[in-house]
């Protein structure tokens, strides 16, 4: 399917930081519980990811990544997920995070 460059628009992707990360015990599968800083303009937000594989929750605090944040907040549990966290699938299937190859200023827009 092709989609145009105002489709494409519409997504609105940005760079935060994670100050905040626990494991989620309640979630069906194993998953950690993240809150991402996106600056100012859009503030702290929550969310939940499927990262277990290749992450601890104390070594994801001050990584950079990015996220969508305009989806409707969305229930997983007893977490209300606010932004959704990108990620690739590595060889086996894991999630790897995405986010910029240096730091750069929070709340910046994917273009």
């Amino acid at each position: 399917m092709t989609i145009t460059y105002d489709d494409f628009t519409r997504v609105d992707i940005r760079v935060g930081v994670i100050t905040r990360a626990e494991p989620f015990p309640e979630a069906r599968k194993p998953a950690i519980r993240l809150w991402v800083d996106f600056g100012a303009e859009i503030g702290e937000k929550r969310s939940s990811a499927q990262i277990t594989a290749h992450y601890k929750p104390e070594e994801l605090i001050g990584r950079q990544v990015l996220a969508v944040v305009n989806f409707p907040p969305r229930q997983i549990g007893p977490v209300k997920s606010e932004v959704l966290v990108l990620g690739v699938p590595d060889a086996a299937g894991e999630v790897v995070l995405i986010g910029p190859g240096h730091d750069v200023p929070l709340g910046g827009r994917l273009f």
